[in-house]
């Protein structure tokens, strides 16, 4: 553990524990394939992107690269998350 006192060891582990289970839940969104993947997997595919973050008028635009090969996965992951609700 990153250090000697109990109560930061447990924010630790609380804090990796909530980032794994967001890493699993955006591999399940994103495809079949990407929920059986394992963590390397998931964040050289959907977590680093090489993308360009571009400002104007005061819109944030995220230009990713022309036949990037995991593009399909990533927008289909970015629709899933963005979509408005569906009505009750």
């Amino acid at each position: 553990m990153p250090s000697g006192h109990f109560n930061a060891n447990a924010a630790w582990i609380t804090l990796w524990a909530m980032a794994y289970n967001l890493l699993r839940a955006t591999g399940a969104l994103a495809s079949a394939f990407y929920a059986r993947a394992n963590t390397a997997t998931l964040r050289a595919h959907l977590i680093h992107i090489p993308a360009r973050i571009a400002r104007s008028a005061r819109r944030i635009t995220l230009h990713l690269p022309r036949n990037w090969r995991w593009q399909h996965a990533w927008t289909h992951l970015f629709d899933t998350v963005h979509r408005p609700p569906e009505p009750a």
